[in-house]
């Protein structure tokens, strides 16, 4: 642990408000202002393809209109989440010449659009890795691949990745960790929403079961592994008579709802450069009953954590029947008050965010050739 108590960067990624987006509530400038104006902020974390229309083309003139309208609203921009879709065509895979081409259009638009990290996939290996240093650093972008349940951060893939960064020894890679590694138990609205399908209680209860058996097994630390967990739920649908559940109710239980433990971040910690704060909802106590929340910055705050958390609801893709929005700020008051209670705090003024992110990510960013 760090001789110096962190004070994460308060933030929310435009994800958790895909409700309201599809549904035509708000464009991409009322939903940024939004987010201002409500005080979800400062952070401003966005998704490349699925907020800017022709993602990766970004012209000069739209990138100058975005960064105006971010500065404008007091928010400051944290991460852009990028894609590694190497399997795009119908016929092959990319070759990995043309994986480093993809990306390093989206790592270009990240930077023009005023980003300073990217967050990047699993899927790419320790030599991807290497190979793409060059090109964040002529971007001065960092490249930090997202730890997501069913990877953790003792699994044998992050491992590997962060081997290879200690031997490169460069501030511009590392790990997005994202919080549905460390879930504590199945979210209640997934279950209300598994209810109001018709599952019944025993499957419910048995699917349940089985996910806390998981839990004191410990998380999977290789793909075969989780591949028979995942199977497991499959199978357990099929014995309730709702096949149709299984790969839903498989995806949940192995994919969002990761078991393993709080202080198994701390096998990659010198290498987190950005926090997915994810979550699925906030019981009437304000406290959110499947996500240990308040030792998950416990945890920051004792190592030193100087970067962005970004408030990620991913509730709404079964919780349809509430408001995302107070939904959000409910979390975010949560990981204020773990913040104190660990004798430190949350940033939330836009200009010292700016200050600490700019530390936090290494120095000057170069300008975008």
């Amino acid at each position: 642990m760090s001789d110096v108590l962190g004070t994460p960067v308060q933030g929310v990624t435009l994800y958790s408000f895909t409700r309201a987006f599809h549904g035509r509530e708000h464009d991409l400038e009322g939903l940024i202002r939004r987010v201002a104006s409500e005080g979800y902020g400062p952070g401003l974390e966005i998704i490349g393809f699925s907020a800017f229309r022709g993602f990766p083309g970004v012209t000069d003139e739209y990138a100058e209109w975005f960064r105006g309208v971010v500065s404008e609203a007091g928010l400051v921009q944290t991460s852009l989440a990028i894609n590694t879709d190497v399997g795009l065509r119908r016929d092959r895979l990319m070759t990995d010449a043309e994986l480093v081409e993809y990306m390093r259009r989206q790592i270009e638009s990240a930077a023009k659009l005023g980003f300073p990290l990217a967050r990047v996939q699993i899927s790419l290996t320790p030599d991807s890795m290497e190979a793409l240093l060059p090109i964040a650093e002529r971007y001065g972008v960092t490249l930090a691949i997202e730890v997501h349940a069913h990877h953790h951060g003792q699994h044998e893939l992050v491992l590997a990745l962060r081997d290879r960064y200690e031997k490169l020894g460069s501030p511009l890679l590392g790990f997005v960790a994202d919080w549905g590694a460390t879930v504590s138990d199945f979210a209640p609205s997934s279950i209300e929403a598994y209810r109001r399908r018709g599952a019944s209680e025993d499957l419910i209860s048995a699917a349940v079961s089985l996910w806390r058996d998981y839990y004191r097994q410990g998380p999977p630390n290789t793909d075969a592994e989780h591949g028979e967990r995942f199977g497991s739920f499959i199978g357990l649908a099929a014995r309730h008579g709702r096949p149709e559940l299984g790969v839903d109710l498989a995806i949940n239980g192995t994919g969002l709802f990761g078991p393993a433990k709080v202080d198994s971040w701390l096998e990659i910690m010198p290498w987190i450069r950005h926090v997915h704060g994810k979550f699925f909802g906030i019981d009437d106590n304000g406290e959110e009953p499947s996500v240990p929340v308040r030792d998950l910055i416990t945890l920051l705050v004792n190592a030193g954590y100087q970067g962005a958390v970004s408030t990620e609801y991913e509730g709404w893709h079964w919780n349809y029947w509430d408001d995302a929005f107070p939904i959000v700020a409910g979390e975010q008051a949560l990981q204020r008050s773990a913040a104190e209670l660990a004798g430190s705090r949350m940033i939330t003024s836009a200009a010292e965010a700016r200050q600490q992110l700019a530390a936090h990510h290494g120095s000057v960013r170069p300008a975008v050739s």
